[in-house]
């Protein structure tokens, strides 16, 4: 009998395993995004009864682009990273046609959309904007990863008005020989990037600055309608805010920052030495980093609210496809590449489900240098609460030294007696109705209450004679 129990539990852990996510586990709401491969669905999990962000993506169309790696990589990276100012992934299975990635949702909009409506952010909320991304790439920077797609489009606010970084297709970790590596959005990338030379972490600064310009000026440094027209005007002249072109409102010390970020070569780009180079400069000094992570500080710019802050029209416009891209979606369908490229897709994190790899992953480590803001939280809760705790302490103190027959030395051992703490805290009426008990006699009572657990009630009984009590005790 103990045996086959034995192996009805193994099976019933092994059916875990088996229990693997589908589309119809999951109530598809409405379209909330658009993507290069896909679109961005707002759903809702019956099974968890939670929300989520859900990007569904055309695996034909993935091949078809040649993007399998990014897909993958992208889903590898966000596997191993959890940051409380990134959009952290869920979960992640697929289908016959698509793949399924399960996020954060985040119901503020996108800082592109909020830009178009908007046309310019002021200098408050700009370097409110600034500090939360600042804290991304940080992470991101600590542990050697590139994002190199920095753009508004990939910022979104929740709904307290913090920005969460998205979008990890062509994030890289950092390795010396990356001259080929010339993914990104022309607008805002760096000219060390467009020139196909090696570049480091400080892409993502040169990014910073375009966006910190565009929210200032209303328009990026650089415009062309191609890759090309961009290249040849970063090429021709430096991107600077001059003093005279600061907006009303504004300091010297933004557009110094922006500027700094903008430097076309690198060697001269704040941030070149890290994120403390950025954190010092005199626009950033008196930022309080700490409560920005714990999210203390009230966002100057909050989103609507109760409603959607997107594109509806944008979001749900239908994808045209001409006849000989359907041919050749028909083909790599048929292909057996089509059932090979995405192997290992799945993923299931918080719940129930990982697979091997999936918990290999996990023992990379991923260094959070936010946590200590953590820690320190809770060093001083604790303190607040040891505080707390003295001061309960100090109101009995005073209530037993009343009778001043108790002197300090017999309460600092009463203190310390778990045994009394527990007993005074049922009782306590107790010392209190004992007033003018020398300290002799107040230990003789406590021996007496713990042998006998009626005395409460007795003394009880007792309340009205108390000033009786004491005139005995005098005597």
């Amino acid at each position: 009998m103990g045996q086959k129990n034995s192996q009805k539990k193994k099976n019933n852990n092994n059916n875990i395993k088996d229990e693997k996510l589908k589309r119809t586990s999951f109530e598809f709401l409405n379209i909330i995004g658009r993507g290069g491969f896909g679109k961005v669905w707002k759903v809702y999990s019956r099974k968890y009864c939670a929300q989520f962000a859900m990007k569904e993506m055309s695996k034909a169309k993935i091949i078809d682009k040649k993007s399998e790696k990014s897909v993958k990589y992208e889903r590898d990276l966000l596997a191993i990273m959890h940051h409380p100012f990134i959009i952290n992934m869920h979960f992640c299975f697929q289908d016959n046609d698509f793949l399924y990635i399960g996020m954060d949702l985040l119901t503020g909009g996108d800082l592109r959309y909020h830009l178009i409506k908007r046309r310019k952010f002021n200098e408050e909320e700009t370097k409110f904007f600034i500090g939360c991304i600042i804290l991304t790439l940080e992470y991101l920077h600590v542990n050697n990863i590139i994002h190199r797609d920095l753009k508004p489009e990939n910022l979104v606010l929740n709904s307290n008005g913090y920005v969460k970084l998205t979008d990890f297709g062509i994030a890289k970790i950092y390795q010396k020989e990356n001259h080929k590596e010339t993914s990104g959005t022309p607008g805002y990338m760096a000219p060390e990037v467009m020139c196909f030379q090696n570049h480091t972490h400080a892409v993502d600064y040169f990014a910073l600055g375009v966006i910190g310009y565009e929210f200032m000026m209303g328009t990026r440094p650089y415009l062309g309608k191609n890759r090309k027209e961009i290249k040849e005007k970063i090429m021709a002249r430096q991107a600077k805010v001059k003093t005279e072109q600061i907006p009303k409102g504004w300091s010297i010390e933004s557009a110094d920052f922006i500027n700094k970020l903008l430097q076309r070569k690198p060697n001269n780009r704040l941030g070149l030495s890290g994120s403390k180079e950025i954190k010092e400069h005199i626009w950033l000094k008196n930022f309080n980093w700490k409560d920005l992570y714990l999210g203390k500080i009230k966002a100057p710019f909050i989103p609507k609210q109760g409603g959607e802050n997107y594109d509806f029209k944008y979001c749900n416009a239908g994808d045209k496809i001409g006849i000989k891209t359907e041919e050749r979606y028909y083909q790599i369908k048929n292909s057996s590449k089509y059932i090979e490229a995405f192997r290992d897709f799945y993923y299931f994190n918080r719940y129930s489900y990982s697979d091997n790899e999936d918990e290999n992953k996990r023992k990379i480590i991923i260094k959070n240098p936010h946590k200590i803001y953590e820690e320190e939280e809770k060093n001083i809760q604790r303190y607040e609460n040891n505080l707390d705790n003295e001061n309960n302490n100090n109101n009995i103190k005073k209530m037993i030294l009343r009778n001043k027959s108790i002197d300090n030395d017999y309460f600092n051992k009463l203190k310390n007696n778990n045994l009394f703490k527990k007993e005074f805290e049922n009782e306590k009426n107790y010392l209190i109705l004992r007033r003018g008990a020398s300290a002799k006699s107040t230990n003789i009572l406590l021996k007496e209450y713990r042998k006998n657990k009626s005395l409460n009630s007795s003394l009880q009984s007792r309340r009205g004679n108390s000033t009786n009590i004491s005139m005995v005790q005098k005597k």
